[in-house]
């Protein structure tokens, strides 16, 4: 509109960026350890799988071995 200062949503007072900043570092905290929780469930679900089922989607006991072997913070998706 005509005249208008600002977006829905902003604020000019800066306790609110504060607030902002803070609630999105603890977002991203809470998402980080919920992905680190999601890793190292499916890679014990991996190493649980027979080496028939591995094969069925293209894995090998080595595979699964070395994903295993990673740090739960180590995520594939992020390289």
């Amino acid at each position: 509109m005509k005249g208008q200062h600002g977006f829905i949503g902003t604020s000019h007072d800066a306790r609110f960026g504060a607030a902002h900043h803070h609630e999105s570092w603890l977002a991203a905290a809470w998402h980080a350890i919920r992905r680190w929780e999601q890793l190292a469930y499916e890679r014990d679900q991996l190493a649980r799988m027979s080496d028939e089922m591995l094969k069925d989607i293209g894995l090998s006991r080595a595979d699964v071995m070395e994903e295993s072997d990673r740090h739960f913070w180590e995520d594939p998706l992020k390289k």
